[in-house]
């Protein structure tokens, strides 16, 4: 059976407004939630870039969901060491109903400290330490560690949940995949991918769970909801690497022209079609993901809402 979650998106919107949206998913029968963690949004469009650990905060005192963080980078923006505390007070507010979703992260959020943004191979590498990191911090003893990437001296977190949080690492492609499988107790990707979840499951993953996000924009004027998901989210099918390398929301909003509206209407179901919606998330139930966490782009919440209340969760069940 797939869980079906709502996906709450930092980059469009503010914190009132994801926390509200996570109270009617709740009342709608979605059961769980994810969050993007984002330093910038993609585009000047989107509008918004809450702190995504205030609004964590805010999240336990409304729902009683599990929610996910998809996905935070631990590696360059912000020390492993600094998480690992955030990771285990959210996991406390939460009541151990908290999964860190991490990933290695886009220039767009790591740059802002002056950084240089590393190769591939080497953010999986940084990756991978900064995860050993946080579980070692996790383990609740005083630690040292002198890694390649990571410097920790003397540390302890004394706030702690009562269970061991779970870590899911996020890939795309068979690199990402294999070491999500090797040291992830998840996995998380935002495509119908079934390939990269056998590579997954093959590389030690088993049957841990595979998480999945994806974005639909519930509007009853099929044409103004293609209009709003590409001027939105147009960089969802960018080519290439772009998405992990451009700097800026700016540089986003130049080379959105690269996407032409058909490659949306391929991914983003743009219409208050039921039986659309469903065709679009069973997709990812035939791909073996196990838990799939829809976003909702257009302004119509109540709508969006209403309609999978009464019509898509209920055939997804």
């Amino acid at each position: 059976m797939t869980d079906v979650g709502y996906f709450l998106s930092c980059e469009q919107y503010g914190p009132k407004e994801l926390i509200e949206q996570a109270r009617m998913a709740e009342a709608a029968g979605f059961t769980r939630l994810w969050i993007s963690d984002h330093f910038h949004p993609w585009n000047s469009e989107q509008g918004q870039s809450p702190f995504v650990w205030g609004v964590l905060g805010a999240l336990s005192e409304v729902t009683s969901l599990p929610v996910t963080t998809a996905v935070t980078c631990p590696t360059i923006r912000i020390h492993p060491a600094i998480l690992a505390q955030a990771v285990a007070t959210a996991a406390v507010q939460l009541d151990n109903r908290f999964v860190f979703g991490v990933g290695s992260g886009e220039a767009l959020n790591e740059h802002v400290l002056g950084d240089l943004w590393p190769s591939p191979g080497v953010r999986l590498e940084m990756l991978e330490e900064a995860i050993d990191v946080i579980r070692l911090l996790h383990g609740g003893k005083e630690i040292s560690h002198h890694g390649k990437h990571y410097e920790v001296q003397e540390a302890q977190i004394y706030t702690l949940p009562t269970e061991t949080v779970p870590i899911y690492v996020s890939g795309f492609g068979p690199q990402a995949a294999e070491l999500a499988g090797r040291i992830g107790d998840g996995f998380c990707t935002v495509t119908p991918d079934k390939e990269s979840i056998e590579v997954f499951r093959s590389s030690g993953g088993g049957s841990k769970p595979v998480q999945a996000g994806t974005k639909v924009c519930w509007d009853t004027d099929s044409d103004r909801a293609l209009d709003t998901a590409h001027r939105l989210w147009s960089n969802d099918a960018l080519p290439g690497q772009l998405a992990q390398i451009l700097p800026r929301p700016r540089d986003f909003e130049s080379v959105a022209g690269l996407v032409p509206k058909a490659d949306i209407a391929e991914t983003i179901t743009c219409n208050a079609d039921p039986d659309a919606h469903l065709t679009q998330l069973r997709q990812y139930v035939d791909a073996g993901v196990d838990e799939i966490y829809v976003q909702q782009i257009g302004p119509d919440m109540q709508g969006f809402f209403d309609a999978y209340r009464d019509h898509i969760l209920p055939a997804l069940s």
